[in-house]
């Protein structure tokens, strides 16, 4: 699959985030909108309970389903919203940490959030993605 997402960085901009500022795609791109992936089983259920870092490897691993059937990949993706159900920095890092490595050198713009509550129950992390497609 080609590679058709470019990751823009700035050196007018501090090197310490982890992901570039911005990203492009090329005109005739098709944008895919992902639901947020959640850290559900197959059967509904809600997985590493009580585990943000489990929680966060779940829903990589459900938005790579998600991808699958729309041809893409993970370097489709063109930007990232984590949601984590927390007001403590270090579960929202230990988080991140999850995302940013299931990504790679594909370091997309991405907006890491602390939320009261998510959707399900016992749900502590959400991922929304944007891919582009060809």
């Amino acid at each position: 699959m080609s590679k058709i997402v470019t990751l823009v960085r700035s050196s007018s901009l501090s090197d310490a985030a982890e992901y570039a500022y911005a990203a492009t795609a090329p005109a005739d791109a098709r944008l895919v909108f992902l639901a947020g992936s959640c850290p559900l089983n197959e059967d509904g259920s809600t997985a590493g309970i009580g585990d943000f870092a489990a929680q966060a490897a779940k829903c990589v691993e459900n938005m790579k389903i998600a991808l699958a059937e729309v041809d893409a990949d993970i370097d489709n993706i063109i930007s990232t919203r984590v949601l984590v159900a927390s007001s403590r920095q270090s579960d929202l890092v230990t988080a991140w940490e999850v995302v940013r490595d299931a990504f790679g050198e594909h370091d997309v713009p991405s907006t890491l959030l602390g939320v009261t509550v998510l959707g399900y129950d016992d749900q502590l992390v959400e991922i929304e993605a944007v891919a582009a497609v060809a």
